[in-house]
């Protein structure tokens, strides 16, 4: 049986290609709501980050976000994902220790 094909996606702040899953999806809603969306199925232009804190913080210091989902990012709504992502990272881990489990 053929293996299936594992979807790619590059992180926006470090440039490093990895599987889907292994990356947080930041997305910009039809209605210009940034949200963090785990489960990557969210409507809007979605951007993804490495489950690291470092990678965050490098995409807000570069402006990634900004330029991924094409429009301008209040340093506000910056703050306001750094928490929410602290927030997540540990739901993300776990999320991802139960995927290596399973294979």
């Amino acid at each position: 049986m053929k293996p299936r094909k594992i979807p790619l996606r590059k992180c926006v702040a470090c440039q490093e290609m990895k599987a889907k899953k292994e990356l947080i999806r930041v997305v910009k809603t039809p209605s210009d709501e940034l949200l963090i969306d785990l489960s990557g199925k969210k409507a809007g232009r979605g951007a993804y980050l490495c489950g690291k804190q470092s990678c965050f913080k490098l995409a807000k210091k570069s402006r990634a976000l900004d330029r991924a989902l094409k429009s301008p990012v209040s340093p506000d709504i910056y703050d306001a994902l750094e928490q929410d992502f602290i927030k997540v990272e540990d739901e993300f881990i776990a999320g991802k220790e139960t995927l290596v489990d399973d294979e």
